[in-house]
């Protein structure tokens, strides 16, 4: 019996093909990494640095006023309501942002409907991690809370 020549053996082509899936992988890796932008970091984050003390003198005063706010997901639609603190005349913006995903962030002004809510319709359900902001309309206070959506429960700002 003579021996099999090494191309037909098993062995030789297990250990070339192990470095050959490395090689593609890291190809791979390298294509993803040079054609996605990267959207957490920030070119100016001395000036973010700033606007955060900023954010929380506003958070502050919105304890310092008993603020609370609910927010529930019903028919389609994100309802949000005043729990404590002097009545909100004015409008609010509410904003989310994808904790990952900057494309998906958006911003919206809401006014009370005749049920005292502020109600946001949807084009369709968020899902995900989001940070959620509620600022007043002249920005002199603001509540925020990281929520997961979709949420059966009711998410409380305060």
């Amino acid at each position: 019996m003579t021996p099999q020549p090494w191309y037909k053996q098993f062995w030789p082509w297990f250990l070339i093909i192990l470095p050959c899936c490395a090689v593609v992988a890291s190809v791979y890796t390298y294509f993803i990494a040079a054609n996605t932008p990267f959207a957490m970091v920030s070119e100016d984050y001395y000036k973010e640095g700033k606007g955060i003390n900023q954010d929380l003198s506003r958070i502050r005063t919105a304890q310092k006023l008993g603020l609370r706010f609910s927010l529930d997901i019903e028919d389609n639609a994100i309802l949000i309501r005043q729990h404590g603190g002097e009545p909100v005349n004015g409008a609010v913006e509410v904003e989310f942002h994808h904790v990952t995903l900057a494309d998906r962030d958006f911003t919206q002004m809401l006014t009370r409907d005749g049920h005292g809510a502020y109600r946001l319709p949807l084009e369709g359900p968020l899902e995900g991690s989001w940070m959620v902001q509620i600022d007043a309309y002249d920005q002199s206070w603001r509540l925020q809370s990281r929520v997961t959506l979709p949420s059966e429960d009711t998410l409380w700002f305060q």
